[in-house]
Parts: C-alpha cells; sequence; structure tokens
C-alpha cells in the first residue's frame, strides 16, 4: 500500500551530491511535482548541485556547505526551523547526510530497504522501502516516488536554462555536428587513456566534426584538458574550467554526441536527451551508466569483475565495483569510434 492516498502538504528531498545522482534525483521529483502539483517540496543540497537545481520550478533550494562541517549542519537546521514536513525521502546513504538528517523534522522518515542500505542509514529513518530488484540508481531513486503512491515509468528532466546559457552554446557549436569529450572522472584511475582521447578527437575531426573538451576549473582536469590537446593532430576546442554548470548543460543539449567515463557530464548530457558513448571499468554501467545511452557504453567491467571476484557479474552483489589503475586501458579506440559511428552514420 502506497504510504500517501491523497497528496501531502510537504516533501523533503535530502540528496546531496554529486551531479550524476542529483540529475538521476530530479527526474524523479519533477515526477512527483506532476503527479501532486500542490506538494510544497524542498530539496537539500550541496554547494556544486545547487546551481543546477537552485532554479527548478516549485522547489524550495537549502545548500549545505560540507565544507563549514557543523556549521554547516547548523545553518540548514536553522534555515528549515520551525518546518515539519509530511514525508522526509533521504535518498543518501552516507553517514554525513544521516547526520544532516536529525535536524530535519518529518513524520515520515523514508529510507533505502535493507539490500539497498549502508552506512547506518536504516538506523536514521523510520520507513523503509521494500527490497527491490531496480539496478541502476535512478530506478532505485524512482521506488521513492512509487512507495509514496507516485507511478513512475520513464525518466523526464526540465532543467531551465537561461537565454544566455543557451546563447553561449550555441556560439560555441555553431551548427556543426559535434563531439563534447568530458575526459575526466573523480578519479585519475577512472580516465581513459590521454592519447585516447587525443586519437579519438582526430578520428572525430575526420570524420568531418568539430570536437569540444569540457569539465570543471579543477586543477587535474585542466591539465589533463591541456594534455589531450597537445597530442592531437587536428584542432579542438578546450573549454575546460571556462564554463558554469548551466552552460555546460547546455552545451552538452546541443552536441551531437558526447564521451565520457562514469562523471557527471555525462548525466547532464542524458538529461538533455544527447547520446552519451560512457566508458566504463571500475563500476557496473548497468548501475551507474548514462540512462538513456545504456546500449552505447563502452565497458570493461564485466571481464574485471569476474576476473578479481571469481564469479559472474551475475552473482556479485548490487554495487560491486572493481580496483586497479590500469584497467580503463582494456577500452580500445576500435571499440569506441565503433560506437561512435554507429551515432553519426
Amino acid at each position: 500500500m502506497a504510504l500517501f492516498s491523497t497528496p501531502p502538504q510537504s516533501l523533503c528531498i535530502l540528496r546531496l551530491s554529486a551531479i550524476g545522482d542529483v540529475c538521476h534525483a530530479i527526474a524523479v521529483v519533477q515526477a512527483i511535482q506532476a503527479h501532486w502539483p500542490s506538494t510544497k517540496i524542498t530539496w537539500v543540497t550541496g554547494k556544486i548541485e545547487a546551481q543546477l537545481i537552485g532554479d527548478l520550478p516549485g522547489i524550495e533550494v537549502v545548500v549545505f556547505d560540507k565544507k563549514a562541517g557543523w556549521a554547516g549542519m547548523k545553518a540548514v537546521w536553522a534555515a528549515l526551523k520551525g518546518q515539519q514536513f509530511d514525508a522526509l525521502l533521504h535518498m543518501q546513504v552516507a553517514l554525513r547526510a544521516s547526520a544532516l538528517s536529525l535536524g530535519i523534522k518529518a513524520r515520515y522518515r523514508v529510507g533505502f530497504g535493507k539490500n539497498r542500505t549502508k552506512e547506518g542509514q536504516w538506523l536514521f529513518t523510520n520507513r523503509h522501502l521494500p527490497d527491490t530488484n531496480s539496478f541502476h540508481v535512478l530506478d532505485n531513486f524512482a521506488d521513492f516516488a512509487r512507495y509514496l503512491g507516485v507511478p513512475f515509468d520513464q525518466p523526464h528532466w526540465n532543467i531551465p536554462l537561461s537565454d544566455e546559457d543557451t546563447a553561449f552554446a550555441r556560439q560555441q557549436i555553431n551548427q556543426h555536428p559535434t563531439l563534447i569529450i568530458s575526459p575526466a572522472a573523480s578519479k585519475d584511475e577512472r580516465n581513459w587513456l590521454t592519447e585516447r582521447y587525443a586519437q579519438l578527437a582526430d578520428y572525430a575531426n575526420e570524420k568531418g566534426m568539430q570536437v569540444i573538451l569540457c569539465g570543471s576549473p579543477a586543477p587535474r582536469e585542466v591539465t589533463l584538458g591541456q594534455a589531450i590537446e597537445q597530442l592531437c593532430q587536428h584542432p579542438v576546442k578546450n573549454l575546460i574550467g571556462q564554463t558554469s554548470l548551466k552552460q555546460l548543460t547546455a552545451l552538452l543539449g546541443q552536441a551531437t554526441v558526447v564521451v565520457a567515463p562514469d562523471t557527471g557530464p555525462a548525466h547532464l548530457a542524458t538529461t538533455q536527451g544527447t547520446p552519451v558513448i560512457g566508458l566504463y571499468a571500475h563500476s557496473n554501467p548497468q548501475r551507474t551508466g548514462p540512462y538513456n545511452s545504456l546500449n552505447t557504453v563502452c565497458s570493461v567491467y564485466d571481464q574485471h569483475a569476474e576476473a578479481q571476484h571469481g564469479k559472474p557479474v551475475s552473482a556479485l552483489p548490487w554495487g560491486t565495483r572493481v580496483k586497479g589503475d590500469q584497467l580503463m586501458k582494456d577500452i580500445s579506440l576500435a571499440q569506441v569510434t565503433a560506437t561512435l559511428d554507429t551515432l553519426i552514420s
């Protein structure tokens, strides 16, 4: 039986990070809004993620600054003082998020089911999703909507972009077939080989595409972009560190194809309807890959997972990762260019 038979007055969403997971959560939250337009929704999220969701229609955003530690938690609690939500959707299993949830008042505190929870989240919630067969992270988030009483089929996104952000993207793309490469994952071991990014860029150039590099202003990402650019035989446009999050979203939406390892821009591109070639070795792309482009993922996860754990992937626990700083080299250039060909032919 659904938790609510009539629309609740208020819900609080607790999902702090990261960009990819927040993209998944947006689709679920907007499905709730579409089904219950009168329900007031408050979302507690991180500083970077607030740049993406801060102007989502009908959502009050409360920013948690994790770098501020205890003071950041108290600031969130102060912002929510006096509010009592009908339900808190505790959509992040990290212990820090659970500690933050203690200062959020709600009748129902809904967390993941036993086969998806960890880090003691069970102790911070009073309602729990049933055990699930949902595999992709987005589908696990969708289980929250279904538990409340909201039907969920396919994800849809409405992320507002300003005229200025759209104009910036159109100026960069300039109506050319465009491959965007977002080369940096959160950890360097999850990046593809630098020389292969350059070889892919040259291949796309020879196919008549322009190539744009994108990413955050983090020094490691800027350095990677410069290294790729130096190895390319044809010109590329390097915009790493030169876009806001909304400009990046608009840019990804104007691209023909996006290539990325396990990183946020792959999911931003998905929200904009752009096909993605995901590059995966350390985590199962069926769980964390670009939701609408799972058929164009280039992955060596299965072979390494089976080698390291001695079992077929189907027998491994949900969320199983593999370790190693040389795994991504097993994704060949030929595998990626062949996948690109299927998307541009």
